[in-house]
């Protein structure tokens, strides 16, 4: 195993981390703005059925369109992210299928079946079924939406921190002990709620966006109005929320994954009551320690202190990575003199020997593949830029969905004081002959919700930049490096693939944006 893994060419590593991380960041196009549609379509819905509107049932279905178009996009670049793990990543998936298998099993035996039984009743059985069970089919799509999200990040969540599995020297395979510690690890929790919270963001700000875009064109408006309304609400609360589940996620990592945590920050020399940087030159006092720990004095390690060892104040000693990496080759020697005396039928005793010397070291495993202890450091510019980029985008959307529930919903005395401070800077007239809807914001607002879209983008696939590329060297955390991943094939087969996969998804990209367009000129009006 050991020799095996270690002589595969480096530039079919590459090849293949690369056709992966292209294939998730397309996938991820496509998939918070369906976890997104799906509550704002919901919503529609639910005022069609209390108010029994018809104006709220066209907006339903209008929203229900896009949502479709871009689902089915999402379902295509979804499958092809799994079958990678089979074709790219076989000896990840031999080492440690029994575990990572099974969420992935459940979300497309349970969660898409699920989506796929009560989709087709959304978008064929409006006139078939009662309104009630119509309603319930448009909520439980995107409830199925939500649990395929869980399951695959409790995969994903699995391998930023390994819980709930045993090593077995006989079959070679981390096995699972507990399904309950891998689904409910509280990693898979923050991770699921600052994501699916991440991509209500991002339904509302495409809502905004689309809306918008009827204002300026003078079309659709009351469904341009009422669903600015509606992603007013749903932004804001989501913004607020990631912020939240944005710092529990920061305090997981600190503490599971405090290589990332000094990453994001370009941190080499870490101590107590440290500042966090919000660009170069400009630090927030004590900001890095609250986030980490919950303490302004919190002890946050450098990469520095990771890589030679350190001492926490309250005594913890961590080794140095050269003593992880000796530790790990003992657990790969001993890994295998066990199975060179239980192949020669030696006694139990021999056999205890090598498994007491296994089970010690097992921690460190992974790192017995390190050559150099400099590669468990992850790129630093990546992480650093990409989480400013993720909180410096998420705040500025904060600020615009909480001005735009004081302006959309007219909230007394405050929404005078924001329109009279928009006055004072120029970002508001001061009559309304130039006003155009009922936020009281001029033409200019109408660029700055369609502007929104994109950067909302690229704040989501930045976290997720931060949440991989914090993980490297790691395919499994501690566990296993990505170059004892990799199937052992020619680099030219994975690279002819990567081309292929980026023609499809960039054309599939293309076609979908081309739909949505023509979708949204058409109108609510079929």
């Amino acid at each position: 195993m050991n020799e095996l893994f270690l002589n595969i060419d480096a530039s079919s590593i590459n090849w293949a981390r690369a056709q992966f991380a292209l294939t998730a960041i397309y996938h991820w196009l496509f998939v918070p703005l369906t976890l997104g549609l799906a509550v704002i379509m919901g919503i529609c819905e639910t005022l069609w059925y209390r108010k029994r509107d018809i104006f709220w049932r066209n907006t339903a279905q209008f929203w229900q369109r896009l949502f479709g178009i871009n689902f089915a996009m999402g379902v295509a670049t979804g499958i092809i992210l799994e079958f990678e793990f089979g074709t790219n990543w076989s000896n990840y998936s031999w080492f440690v299928g029994d575990i990572f298998g099974a969420p992935l099993a459940i979300e497309g035996i349970v969660a898409f079946f699920m989506e796929s039984t009560f989709v087709a009743v959304m978008f064929f059985g409006w006139k078939k079924v009662s309104p009630g069970f119509h309603l319930a089919s448009t909520w439980l799509t995107g409830l199925g939406a939500t649990i395929s999200a869980w399951w695959i990040l409790v995969a994903n969540a699995w391998m930023q921190y390994p819980v709930g599995c045993a090593f077995n020297p006989d079959t070679m395979r981390n096995e699972m002990v507990s399904f309950f510690d891998v689904a409910l690890s509280p990693f898979a929790i923050g991770k699921f709620c600052h994501t699916v919270i991440s991509a209500w963001i991002i339904g509302a700000v495409f809502v905004m966006a689309v809306s918008c875009w009827y204002l300026m064109k003078r079309r659709e408006l009351k469904l341009a109005h009422e669903s600015i309304k509606i992603a007013t609400i749903v932004g804001l609360i989501a913004t607020l929320g990631a912020a939240f589940t944005g710092h529990i996620s920061g305090q997981q990592v600190a503490k599971y994954q405090p290589m990332k945590m000094a990453a994001m920050e370009a941190l080499y020399n870490g101590g107590t009551g440290q500042g966090l940087t919000v660009v170069p030159g400009i630090e927030m006092p004590y900001a890095l320690s609250i986030m980490a720990t919950n303490d302004p004095e919190g002890y946050v390690p450098g990469i520095n202190d990771l890589l030679n060892g350190y001492t926490t104040p309250d005594g913890h000693q961590e080794p140095s990575v050269d003593e992880k990496i000796a530790r790990g080759k003992m657990a790969i020697e001993a890994l295998s003199a066990y199975r060179q005396v239980k192949k020669a039928g030696a006694d139990q005793a021999s056999l205890n020997s090598q498994l007491s010397t296994l089970n010690e070291n097992m921690k460190y495993f992974g790192y017995g593949y390190v050559k150099d202890k400099k590669d468990v450091v992850p790129p630093i510019a990546v992480n650093f830029w990409a989480f400013r980029i993720m909180v410096g985008v998420g705040s500025l959307l904060i600020l615009y969905f909480l001005i735009m529930a004081l302006l959309a919903f007219r909230v007394p005395y405050l929404s005078i004081i924001m329109r009279r401070l928009l006055a004072a800077v120029g970002l508001l007239p001061e009559t309304k002959a130039d006003v155009h809807d009922i936020t009281g914001l001029p033409a200019w607002h109408y660029w700055t919700a369609v502007a929104l879209l994109p950067l909302a983008y690229i704040a989501s696939e930045s976290g997720w930049l931060v949440a991989e590329f914090g993980r490297q060297p790691w395919t499994i955390q501690d566990m296993l490096p990505t170059w004892v991943s990799v199937s052992d094939i020619g680099s030219s087969a994975v690279a002819l693939t990567f081309f292929l996969f980026l023609g499809l998804f960039t054309l599939m990209l293309a076609v979908e944006i081309n739909i949505m367009l023509k979708q949204i000129k058409k109108g609510a009006t079929l």
